[in-house]
């Protein structure tokens, strides 16, 4: 009897407590499936950025074997116009023996024999027209010689100058292509780190779904779990990339406007892409590099600038750093001199397609911007 008191006891208790561990279960529940449903939803958000940043890694690696293609080209010509200079110097150093042999013949007989003096010199007229003729070979023979030498000194030149243009050149596609595969293997091991973090963090929220529903079953076999495991969806990234984008800076109108919008689609659904954003298939998968993307952005405004950093550079009016305002041109001092260029959208911010981010919103205020930042600012669109 005593038995059966306790046994009913417990049941009574258990059943008064359970209405309390079913709602506070179903809450936890429904606040972990919602956590799985953001991780999985910015997972395969993620995963169509990796799928972006593999596509310009492939570019970029395409890209890359044509650079060295091209050098080791370069460098065969280097060598080959090397071989040409060693053979004109040697012919230079020949015609310097003939001219140092015609100087000591001169000197050894006093230096007073002129070309005049052997042809006055003749015992009849036969002699003289032969004296002439004579004289008149070797005064050609001796302006060929210093023709030529003058011709080969200044072939020389050139090609030594064709050498050192060629040389500059080889060593700003080997800075380049280091800095690509510097930027490549960031891109990628900032994704990879991501995509563990996220897949770990999904693992374990699954984990502690699985642990909470084997509870809720062994405290309450009677009671169906189906209410819940109801899902709540959200994005993450449409919040960070609302976030990204600022409130604080000054408001622009017309076509100013449309320069800077335009890229804010780009936020977070981009990656960087050496040579990028020239064709339909690169702007569709948002893949730019730095003077792409700016030549992208104008062209939206209806306005045609340059595609390559050396060019922007030059185009627009020159403003100082204190002037700037949005929609000018910004650049910076990164594996070269005006290596990146981004537009600025006030508050001491731009945006361009950053190396490790692709389409962004930076900060030049402060950090590495600030540092690279070289005062070069230029206005487009007045």
């Amino acid at each position: 009897m005593k038995k059966t008191l306790v046994a009913l006891s417990a049941t009574l208790m258990i059943s008064a407590f359970s209405p309390y561990v079913i709602s506070t279960s179903a809450e936890t529940m429904n606040s972990l499936e919602s956590e799985l449903s953001e991780t999985q939803n910015a997972l395969k958000e993620l995963n169509a950025q990796i799928a972006k940043v593999d596509k310009a890694i492939e570019d970029n690696h395409k890209m890359i074997t044509q650079t060295e293609d091209e050098i080791k080209k370069s460098e065969e010509q280097v060598n080959t116009l090397q071989s040409e200079i060693d053979q004109l110097e040697k012919e230079i150093e020949a015609r310097n023996e003939i001219l140092k042999e015609r100087a000591r013949m001169m000197q050894e007989s006093g230096g007073t024999i002129s070309y005049i003096d052997v042809i006055f010199g003749a015992q009849n007229f036969s002699d003289f027209i032969n004296r002439i003729s004579a004289v008149t070979t070797i005064m050609q023979a001796d302006q060929k010689i210093i023709d030529e030498q003058a011709n080969a000194i200044s072939d020389v030149q050139e090609k030594r100058d064709t050498i050192k243009a060629t040389l500059t050149s080889l060593q700003n596609k080997k800075e380049e292509l280091v800095a690509m595969q510097g930027q490549i293997q960031e891109q990628k091991a900032q994704n990879d780190t991501l995509k563990a973090a996220l897949q770990s963090k999904e693992q374990k929220t699954l984990a502690d779904i699985e642990e909470l529903r084997a509870s809720m079953l062994a405290a309450t076999p009677a009671v169906s779990n189906t209410s819940a495991t109801n899902s709540v969806s959200t994005t993450a990234s449409n919040s960070t990339v609302a976030a990204a984008i600022p409130t604080s800076t000054p408001k622009v109108t017309g076509s100013i406007s449309t320069v800077i919008n335009a890229g804010y689609k780009y936020i977070g659904n981009s990656a960087y892409k050496f040579g990028g954003g020239r064709n339909a298939s690169d702007i569709a998968n948002g893949l730019f590099d730095c003077s792409g993307f700016v030549h992208w952005a104008f062209a939206q405004a209806g306005v045609s600038v340059g595609a390559s950093t050396d060019t922007l550079k030059n185009q627009g009016t020159a403003v100082s750093v204190s002037d700037m305002k949005p929609g000018d041109l910004v650049f910076f001092n990164t594996y070269k001199t005006d290596g990146h260029v981004g537009i600025y959208i006030g508050g001491g911010k731009f945006i361009g397609s950053q190396s490790s981010t692709g389409v962004a919103i930076a900060n030049m205020s402060s950090g590495y911007w600030k540092n690279t930042f070289n005062g070069r600012v230029k206005r487009i669109i007045h």
